[in-house]
């Protein structure tokens, strides 16, 4: 029996947490590991869907200790959250003698290279992506403040010492990995790829379009294009209506579904100021297995990322879900692996810049895209995206370091 310590700042109740996280977990359970895992829940969350994922845990054989994540202020509540992590993988050790602390991005490291230099546990550093980067690029993190150029520096010396010092690193795009490897000290470092995986056993054609009139009666006579999770920092909302809006001149009958946890206002405003009609949009909240529901109505599905340095690392989870649904993607050029997908594979079409010529030209290829055979587009999420080949993949990682 090998005990297994895992750590996520992001909480199991939070979006990602359900379809990001649990899923691999499961799966490595079942090949005998056994695993703890300790996150960071935000309160009303955990409120929510406490049961839902006491559940999952349970069907598992996981064991779960979560701490509450601590909001403000800035800097001095992480630090908090840290070290009550910290205290709480110490006791867990005492009782588990773990072999093994994998770590889910930057701030879980911290514990997990801590501990590897305490207790000798092996580190794996799951690095997700370029964590500091982002919340630079995404504007959450201004280096104009003393504060936070502090702490930019300070992450981004311990991302260099993380790669050099974890027993294994785990990235999601081949694009990452080259930029990695080229770094002093760091062309031998044992690293794997492993995309953000689909659950394909939820996510499959055959889900039936929900009995909700809202929806119903678009899908009789209404081209629908959806967009499917969180809107805002890195996702280009304002972009992705200026499409609809050209879509609107080609596909007068077009309607936008957005499966989204956001305001409903914020999509509504920005739609008013671009003079998209509110009766095009329709804008659905859904829990995880709601979704593959909501998403069967669509003939196209899209989204545009904003492309910058710490994107390279980014693999989103949607397109695999879409895919795997059988629905052709429309998305932007520059954003982690997707330039390497549209060259092996055809999941739809590829946006090279987000102007209205590119807009224009790409609306000229959907009915193109339209004739892309489902079982097609789902074999390339069953190839590339396939949740078994992630948790077997990390299987292996486990495994070399066992």
């Amino acid at each position: 029996m090998i005990n297994i310590l895992y750590l996520s700042y992001d909480g199991l109740t939070d979006p990602l947490g359900q379809p990001q996280i649990l899923p691999y977990l499961a799966g490595l359970s079942k090949y005998g590991y056994q695993i703890k895992i300790i996150s960071a829940e935000k309160k009303e969350n955990f409120a929510k869907r406490k049961e839902i994922i006491e559940h999952i845990i349970k069907e598992n054989n996981l064991v779960w200790e979560p701490i509450f994540y601590t909001k403000k202020p800035p800097v001095i509540s992480t630090l908090w959250d840290i070290y009550k992590i910290q205290q709480k993988s110490l006791q867990l050790h005492e009782k588990n003698n773990f072999r093994i602390v994998h770590c889910r991005s930057y701030i879980t490291a911290l514990v997990g290279l801590w501990l590897k230099r305490k207790k000798g546990i092996k580190f794996i550093f799951d690095m997700r992506g370029f964590w500091a980067d982002e919340r630079v690029e995404g504007g959450l993190w201004k280096l104009n403040n003393p504060l936070y150029d502090k702490v930019y520096q300070y992450f981004k010396k311990k991302e260099q010492q993380f790669l050099h010092q974890a027993d294994y690193t785990i990235i999601l795009t081949y694009g990452a990995k080259e930029e990695i490897l080229q770094r002093p000290g760091l062309n031998k470092i044992p690293m794997q790829v492993i995309p953000c995986c689909v659950d394909t056993d939820l996510f499959k054609p055959s889900s039936t379009i929900p009995d909700d009139h809202s929806i119903r009666q678009t899908t009789e006579s209404s081209f629908i294009i959806s967009y499917l999770g969180s809107i805002g920092t890195w996702y280009m909302l304002d972009e992705m209506l200026q499409f609809f809006k050209r879509l609107l001149i080609k596909k007068p009958n077009a309607i936008f579904l957005f499966i989204t946890p956001d305001n409903p206002q914020i999509i509504l405003q920005k739609a008013n100021l671009l003079s998209i009609p509110a009766e095009k949009l329709v804008i659905k909240r859904a829990e995880r297995r709601e979704v593959p529901l909501l998403l069967a109505s669509s003939h196209l599905s899209i989204f545009f990322i904003k492309p910058s340095y710490s994107k390279k690392a980014s693999s989103p989870t949607k397109m695999g879900e879409i895919l795997s649904m059988g629905i052709p993607v429309i998305c932007n050029a520059g954003v982690g692996d997707t330039d390497y997908l549209f060259s092996r594979y055809t999941p739809g079409i590829l946006v090279e810049a987000l102007t209205n010529e590119d807009y224009d030209r790409a609306i000229a290829r959907i009915d193109e895209a339209l004739l892309i055979s489902p079982q097609n587009l789902r074999n390339i999420a069953l190839e590339y995206f396939a949740l078994e080949k992630g948790v077997n993949l990390y299987k292996s990682v486990y495994e070399q370091l066992a």
